[in-house]
């Protein structure tokens, strides 16, 4: 009798090391199913944001080609994060706008005598940021897919940098895609 109760003892903490294994198992398993679920989820919302922001930019009497070529500048800037952060240049939002740029459009505004002002905080918000972008390539007068593109990268002159040909180039890929 006496050795029957060690093994038996044996026998079933045995059992539950095994049980409790196999639960251990099926924690890994949901919680890596959780996770692709979170991953899907997440870029359902940016398809969705991708959507509504698509069905808003008409707001902005922004042609359907100008449309194509922010969605590649976005995709570059940010992958169409709204909440993009670059702390080593504190450039902000989905198309990555910095406090330079803000001021250069209110700077504009002025000059048109506009009462519309932008804030730095306006770089979170997607309609703002293309609002902004708007004014900056209509003020300078950039027409091209190019020129806005190496413009928004590299300043009003960005045309003439070299810098900017491979931030196009990144665009256009886009653009081709």
């Amino acid at each position: 009798m006496r050795l029957f109760t060690p093994i038996f003892c044996f026998i079933i903490i045995t059992f539950l090391f095994g049980s409790i294994l196999d639960k251990i198992d099926t924690i890994e398993q949901l919680e890596n199913q959780l996770e692709q679920n979170n991953l899907q989820i997440d870029s359902l919302y940016h398809e969705i944001d991708t959507l509504q922001w698509e069905n808003q930019i008409w707001d902005f009497n922004i042609s359907q080609n100008t449309t194509h070529l922010l969605s590649a500048i976005m995709f570059v800037e940010s992958s169409h994060n709204d909440s993009a952060y670059n702390s080593s240049e504190d450039a902000v939002g989905c198309l990555q706008i910095r406090k330079c740029m803000v001021d250069d459009v209110n700077r504009i505004l002025r000059r048109q005598k506009s009462d519309l002002r932008f804030t730095y905080d306006d770089r979170w918000l997607r309609n703002k940021s293309i609002k902004m972008f708007d004014i900056y390539c209509k003020h300078y007068g950039l027409t091209t897919a190019e020129e806005i593109a190496r413009c928004w990268n590299g300043g009003p002159r960005g045309m003439n940098y070299q810098s900017t040909s491979a931030y196009w180039k990144k665009v256009q890929k886009g653009l081709d895609s």
